[in-house]
């Protein structure tokens, strides 16, 4: 355990230096658009560009990953949405609430986590769910959102949304362009690769930080007065449930003879204990949910992955 807890440590510090650097104003608020522009647009397309080139396409396309995960995310949205519709929360907010339930913080955490825990051999499944979680997943909660209440026109306008921010998103893009670089065996010119490389190692740093500042802004701007009982229990839905069902389907797919691999299957069950997605926030803002209660979900399954994340890892490994 005290292996384990000598890799994760680092990046769950990382993570509280950035939410102390805001609580204690040491960084202003203003600067968190910066750092996630760098993140998302900059660092993260590099290593993940980085990570497509090197990971033979076979890995990428790999259908029992696919399958497995996308049939528990489906699950878990399912679950989520029957969990907590009620008076008080509605389609929207309640779908919102799927997604932080089913969609890990994979980009921003777990790339970087599960390459120093597990090696290069893990990109390939990680970035399968990478894939899953953005098209899939958020297409499908952000639909299920406007269930409730929205006409047709509300509806296609919140699908061409989705799609617009999908499209506009270049993790995505990073994916394809090194899988094609992968298969028809191209290479970067050195001076190229080298700037892309200087990229890729910075994402690791500047992500884990960022998703601090985030966390601490969205509870610093929060004015929501959510009972526990509205937050906790997703929370505890994405770090124990997902994991387990993920696990349990898994092992059932390898007995059905099911082409996935235990290694593969091991990588998808920590991907699923990783805490909830921070962009979850930002995208439940943009259409209209409790930002506040989304937040409070994510900052709890962050704080608590810590010990989960860490346990599962002795227990798989």
């Amino acid at each position: 355990m005290l292996t384990i807890l000598t890799v994760t440590f680092p990046f769950f510090a990382l993570v509280l230096c950035g939410y102390v650097a805001v609580r204690r104003s040491m960084l202003p608020l203003v600067a968190i658009p910066g750092l996630n522009t760098f993140v998302l647009f900059f660092a993260l397309p590099c290593m993940l560009y980085r990570f497509g080139a090197v990971t033979p396409l076979a890995q990428l396309l790999d259908p029992g990953v696919f399958s497995v995960y996308l049939l528990c995310a489906l699950v878990m949205v399912g679950v989520t949405m029957a969990a907590t519709l009620s008076h008080r929360i509605d389609w929207n907010n309640a779908a919102f609430g799927a997604l932080v339930a089913a969609f890990p913080n994979t980009g921003f955490m777990g790339v970087p986590l599960l390459l120093a825990l597990l090696g290069p051999r893990s990109s390939g499944p990680v970035i399968v769910t990478i894939v899953v979680d953005m098209v899939i997943t958020s297409s499908l909660c952000i639909a299920l959102s406007r269930v409730g209440g929205a006409d047709g026109q509300g509806g296609r306008a919140a699908v061409g949304k989705a799609l617009k921010g999908m499209l506009g998103n270049p993790m995505p893009w990073a994916i394809v362009l090194g899988a094609l670089t992968s298969w028809l065996g191209l290479a970067l010119p050195k001076p190229l690769m080298q700037t892309v490389g200087l990229l890729a190692d910075a994402a690791s740093p500047v992500a884990l930080f960022t998703i601090g500042a985030v966390l601490a802004r969205s509870q610093m701007s929060s004015a929501d007065a959510s009972p526990l009982g509205e937050f906790v229990p997703v929370a505890l839905k994405k770090l124990i449930l997902h994991p387990l069902l993920v696990l349990g389907v898994g092992n059932a797919a390898i007995a059905l003879g099911l082409p996935l691999e235990r290694f593969a299957l091991t990588v998808l069950v920590l991907v699923a204990c990783l805490p909830s997605a921070s962009n979850v926030a930002m995208l439940s803002e943009r259409f209209g949910a409790n930002t506040g209660r989304i937040a409070r979900i994510i900052l709890v399954s962050t704080a608590l992955s810590f010990l989960t994340f860490s346990a599962a890892v002795v227990v798989l490994t």
